[in-house]
């Protein structure tokens, strides 16, 4: 399956490249596909890109579950957009993420293999295996057997294992996009949306249980930056207005009897 294009992507090749050369020279991470020394410093963790979201609410008010909605149907609907999204955020850097700057599926301190419907396990760059969860979860959201969208339809026994299997490989699709590509994310101007977006899926998933913590855990660090409520603004004091000068019949004034 081939990700659709965003029309940021459109931008020509050599304004991306430019702008992604100033970031390259502000930061000392190494090129995409090799793994710099666990000391150095993570760029998309830096205030100056983490402060950056597209919306400022609490995400949380977004992925409980409704009172008046089916579970299944619920995690059915998030789990399509979350597809739908991720994507689309991963389209907007494909043309960088290649078998030669990215010959494996990394990210942070881990390579990510794929498993095939054997079980036989595979070494293979990043787009190869892109491609393959993309289109593993294409075929899965689109099954009216396992996704149904037809009223009466029942969800199938095996309906919140697959739903985990999906969310899974999206969490190792966006922890490659931080790891790999935050800096062409950046030279797109696109870091909000991937901030908001990883944010949002990350809150879904923990309110339903649907990662095992150790899967997320060389995320955690940003978890913990994107997914803390940012404080209330502090109101801003009104300006206090002199108090009014009393009426002259109001002063000394004394009652007749």
């Amino acid at each position: 399956m081939h990700p659709q294009k965003n029309p940021k992507s459109a931008l020509s090749c050599k304004m991306v490249l430019q702008a992604l050369g100033k970031v390259l020279r502000k930061s000392k991470t190494k090129p995409n596909g090799k793994k710099p020394p666990a000391e150095e410093k993570k760029l998309y963790l830096d205030p100056e890109f983490t402060k950056i979201r597209v919306v400022d609410f609490d995400l949380k008010e977004l992925v409980v579950l409704p009172r008046e909605i089916d579970l299944n149907e619920w995690l059915a609907s998030n789990t399509t957009t979350f597809f739908n999204l991720i994507n689309l955020q991963y389209s907007t850097i494909s043309e960088f993420c290649t078998g030669e700057t990215c010959q494996a599926m990394t990210a942070w301190n881990t390579i990510y293999y794929w498993y095939d419907e054997r079980g036989k396990k595979t070494k293979c760059t990043a787009p190869q295996y892109v491609d393959f969860v993309m289109s593993l979860c294409q075929k899965l959201v689109t099954d009216e057997e396992i996704f149904p969208t037809k009223y009466g339809k029942e969800f199938p026994n095996s309906f919140e294992s697959l739903v985990k299997k999906i969310c899974r490989y999206l969490f190792h699709v966006l922890a490659h996009l931080y790891w790999a590509h935050f800096k062409e994310t950046v030279a797109l101007d696109l870091q909000g949306h991937l901030n908001t977006l990883y944010a949002h899926f990350i809150v879904f998933v923990r309110e339903f249980n649907l990662i095992d913590p150790k899967e997320t855990c060389i995320m955690d660090d940003l978890s913990e930056v994107l997914c803390t409520p940012a404080p209330l603004p502090v109101p801003t004091p009104a300006p206090s207005t002199p108090a009014s000068a009393p009426s002259p019949s109001s002063q000394n004034h004394v009652t007749e009897r």
